[in-house]
């Protein structure tokens, strides 16, 4: 049995939740801003008393699987609509910059061109310094847009020069030593 498929899930009273049982699809709106959560009809969910409650549709184990998946997915759509999701960036390095220019983050990471990245929708930058705040309501795409932001320049562990996350150790390497 799943721990975290049994725990229902609370709504605030400002979302709504609209489930077609048909199709499997949830959807979570607030204001202007809308998430689904497809369930692909391996689960029951029901609303009760303003909390989503999970339950397998079958005993056979792809429904058992997909049972706290679910949950957690519908979580985090309920966090996004009502906090929000946000990670940042560091960009270590000489000459290595950043700039916002309307939807595209401008990158100068140490090549011969800058790297101009296109944010999608739903994506909001900041910049401060040398960091980058990536925030947005889907969790997924905002820790997708900071993985392939990364992806430009990865921290190297000899200087510690790139594009880390701010919470991330870099292992440093002593590098070479001179002969004696």
């Amino acid at each position: 049995m799943s721990r975290i498929g049994k725990q229902p899930v609370s709504i605030p009273a400002d979302v709504t939740v609209d489930i077609d049982s048909n199709t499997g699809i949830i959807t979570f709106t607030k204001a202007k801003n809308k998430l689904t959560v497809d369930t692909k009809n391996l689960v029951n969910v029901k609303l009760e008393d303003k909390e989503l409650v999970f339950t397998p549709k079958t005993e056979d184990r792809k429904s058992k699987a997909f049972w706290g998946t679910f949950r957690a997915l519908s979580v985090n759509a309920v966090k996004g609509l009502v906090e929000g999701f946000e990670k940042k960036l560091e960009i270590n390095g000489v000459g290595y910059k950043v700039a916002l220019k309307g939807k595209t983050l401008e990158l100068q990471l140490g090549y011969s061109h800058p790297i101009n990245y296109e944010l999608p929708e739903g994506i909001e930058a900041k910049i401060e310094k040398n960091v980058v705040s990536i925030s947005g309501i889907n969790n997924q795409v905002v820790g997708q847009v900071a993985a392939e932001i990364r992806q430009f320049r990865k921290p190297e562990p000899y200087k510690g020069k790139g594009v880390k996350y701010l919470d991330e150790v870099i292992v440093r390497k002593a590098g070479k030593t001179g002969s004696k």
